[in-house]
């Protein structure tokens, strides 16, 4: 295959950074990173329309790419196959997030433009549903409490007491950076524990 001729001169250079990253060469994934990473979070911003969860969504992107990236074959650029990364990952946390999510929880907006929240009670769970609910729950607080002390913080802060990252950031007094950085790596921890006990979750 003649490289040079199907191929523009950026994509040869991901190819090259690509070759090196898998010989081991950290910076060519930092360089990587740098040249896609604000054009994969826009796109996916475009989708999921909320700032944090896109910051969430590239990294994982980046992430789920830079672990596959032996897999990667020269038939088509990088950065075609990042965004095709990325926007499976975002569509994937869309579906996600609409089966968790109840349309009655949603804002309303009237005539008047005023805006409302029909806080009601979901009775739609059986008693047995409930239960099996609430040890879900439990399990997860129990994964949590095996996380190293810094990550459990950082977990209920943003997962149990639905903070934003900006105000973790501000409780804490670290870097908005450090914060999201940390939150990444605790979510990896806590997949890596749940992986093991799918029976139960």
């Amino acid at each position: 295959m003649d490289l040079e001729r199907q191929f523009s001169q950026k994509a040869l250079e991901d190819f090259e950074l690509i070759d090196q990253a898998i010989a081991g060469d950290e910076q060519a994934y930092a360089k990587l990173m740098g040249r896609y990473r604000k054009s994969v979070y826009h796109t996916i911003l475009k989708m999921v329309r909320n700032v944090d969860d896109a910051e969430d969504l590239t990294i994982e992107a980046f992430a789920k790419a830079f672990k596959n990236l032996s897999k990667f074959k020269k038939d088509y650029t990088f950065s075609t196959w990042l965004f095709r990364i990325g926007s499976n990952n975002a569509i994937d946390f869309i579906r996600k997030k609409k089966l968790e999510t109840y349309s009655i929880d949603a804002e309303v907006t009237n005539k008047d433009g005023d805006t409302m929240s029909m806080n009601i009670q979901d009775s739609g769970l059986t008693p047995h549903e409930e239960a099996i609910k609430k040890q879900k729950i439990q399990i997860v607080h129990e994964f949590v409490s095996l996380l190293p002390p810094k990550y459990q913080r950082l977990v209920k802060l943003r997962y149990f007491e639905e903070k934003s990252y900006d105000e973790i950031a501000s409780e804490l007094e670290a870097p908005l950076g450090t914060i999201k950085a940390q939150l990444h790596r605790a979510r990896e921890l806590l997949y890596d524990l749940a992986k093991n006990s799918k029976n139960v979750l």
